[in-house]
């Protein structure tokens, strides 16, 4: 089948198929600091031989649990050896949006509002949405804010908030099932040709803190973990 390289990211590349369906390249760098993985980061700062691998497997497990659950995603098929993921066409909402649900107080979380709630405290599936924006620093953005912008509807806002408290419940039950515990996680939606919301890009370690006994989990010793 033919493909063409149609936009090259920090850690995949996207191709157009010949068919109207899009190929995903895992690739083995991560974003980071100074050699040091950090999920929220806006650069990569470093490559891990073998990421891309565990990145795929990870994110066609869960893919799999999601669609199965009921919820839409835009994944097909995987080929492990090539590395790639085909998936359905989505539009981004805006020129690209994080959503994150945070189960405990860490992170930029904590760095924005420590004076009210300790490291570590428990939080009831809160979910955030931030603009993937390097410049600005990935502000966030609040739901009144999105609907004024004309990013998405209060429709869209609310499918959104609940499949992502669904899908992370998926995420942390499986994580839990293995001894450890799901702190926080990001994820990306898009949406198809008549607006129906679905999960996108990936579902990988790297996109998660996760720990174990209290110790954070580096993400490809939590790929192994979580294979093991």
């Amino acid at each position: 089948m033919e493909k063409k390289l149609v936009y090259t990211g920090k850690t995949k590349n996207v191709y157009a198929l010949d068919n109207g369906n899009y190929l995903l390249k895992f690739k083995d760098d991560c974003t980071g600091k100074d050699g040091v993985f950090d999920p929220g980061e806006n650069s990569v700062g470093l490559t891990i031989e073998g990421v891309g691998d565990v990145n795929l497997r990870m994110s066609i497990y869960f893919f799999e649990k999601i669609n199965a659950a009921g919820i839409r995603t835009h994944f097909l098929s995987a080929d492990l050896k090539e590395t790639t993921m085909e998936v359905l066409p989505a539009k981004v909402f805006g020129h690209g949006l994080e959503v994150i649900c945070r189960y405990k107080a860490v992170g930029s979380f904590l760095r924005r509002y420590g004076e009210y709630i300790e490291e570590g405290a428990d939080l009831p599936a809160y979910v955030e949405m931030t603009f993937k924006n390097d410049e600005k620093g990935d502000p966030l953005v609040t739901k009144d804010g999105l609907i004024v912008l004309g990013v998405m509807t209060d429709e869209q806002y609310d499918e959104i908030k609940d499949m992502t408290q669904k899908i992370t419940r998926i995420v942390a039950d499986e994580m839990a099932a293995r001894g450890l515990v799901l702190y926080d996680i990001k994820f990306e939606y898009g949406y198809d040709s008549e607006g129906k919301v679905m999960l996108i890009d990936e579902i990988a370690s790297g996109n998660m803190r996760v720990y174990k006994d209290g110790s954070y989990i580096d993400p490809m010793t939590l790929s192994g973990l979580f294979f093991a």
